[in-house]
């Protein structure tokens, strides 16, 4: 009887949880899964680009003068990304002055975050049920082939291939350690007029194309102390 209850005891807590109902501190929790984009080319800081200009478009009224600034001491990428914002705004239909005089100022800001290398990264609940989905989507490509050999060829050439057109959706390797937040804004002389914040991941290989001349030439001395 005593073995009996204790058996039961035991179930009714893994049954509830085991967490105490009373902790010294907050217990860390996963955000809900979401997804960001890696940057891995300038064609992405030209998509990136139009993405801001469109957003910024709809906050400020047409046919309004911009000044787009541009810092002195940028990185590759900022200097990339604010030459293609200029273009994306002309495209956008507005007029983007060489002078500031007249025009609403739009500034780029960029903040590279280094996080610790190695995060886990999980991409699926099950990657069979991937492909067993890609099987049958992917014999829609295959139903008019031919009967026969040639038919079950490309079915196997699907189910081969299934996982690989699913999963190209998810940037290759793990959990890149930067990750770059990049904030626009369009101001007068005493406020914002638009503002944009958009974070990215950024590739490791590339990190030094979005650090400034003085970060990325910036060098750590260990001093061997004496008394």
């Amino acid at each position: 009887m005593k073995k009996s209850l204790i058996a039961a005891t035991a179930a009714a807590l893994l049954a509830t949880g085991c967490a105490t109902p009373f902790a010294p501190a907050p217990l860390a929790t996963n955000f809900q899964s979401g997804k960001q984009p890696k940057l891995q080319a300038a064609a992405h800081w030209h998509t990136i680009a139009g993405d801001v200009a469109a957003k910024l478009s709809a906050a400020i009224p047409a046919n309004t003068p911009l000044f787009v600034n541009q810092q002195a001491n940028a990185s590759t990428f900022e200097r990339a990304f604010t030459s293609q914002l200029v273009t994306a705004l002309i495209e956008a239909g507005h007029p983007v002055m060489r002078s500031p005089e007249g025009a609403l100022r739009v500034g780029v800001d960029t903040q590279a975050v280094p996080f610790a290398a190695d995060r886990p990264q999980y991409r699926h609940a099950g990657k069979a049920t991937a492909l067993g989905a890609g099987i049958w989507v992917l014999y829609d490509i295959v139903e008019y082939a031919s009967n026969g050999p040639a038919k079950a060829a490309l079915l196997a050439l699907g189910a081969a291939d299934a996982y690989a057109w699913f999963d190209s959706e998810f940037a290759g390797g793990g959990t890149p350690a930067m990750e770059i937040i990049v904030t626009t804004s369009v101001t007068d002389a005493s406020r914002y007029v638009a503002r944009n914040t958009s974070v990215y991941y950024v590739d490791d290989a590339d990190q030094r194309l979005y650090k400034t001349p003085v970060q990325s030439h910036a060098k750590a001395f260990q001093v061997v102390g004496g008394e």
